[in-house]
């Protein structure tokens, strides 16, 4: 499985999105520190993930998220 994900960090006010194959083992890095982008601090929270059968899925909505805007296509879940 593959997985894209959406993490927002509460002090920076700031969301990120990625992919991996192993989800909770990429959510430990991030909370090491272990990622330029997210190294700016440890509170990340997950918000949202979406599973896939193929890397390719997981890409692909990884990069319709980043080119719509995050915090948009969070808000438009919501609606």
């Amino acid at each position: 499985m593959f997985y894209t994900y959406i993490l927002f960090s509460e002090s920076i006010n700031k969301y990120y999105a990625g992919h991996t194959s192993d989800l909770n083992n990429r959510l430990e890095e991030h909370g090491k520190d272990k990622s330029k982008f997210t190294g700016q601090c440890n509170d990340w929270k997950l918000v949202k993930s979406f599973e896939f059968e193929t890397k390719t899925e997981a890409i692909r909505l990884e990069l319709k998220i980043k080119k719509r805007g995050i915090r948009r296509f969070i808000e438009s879940l919501k609606k």
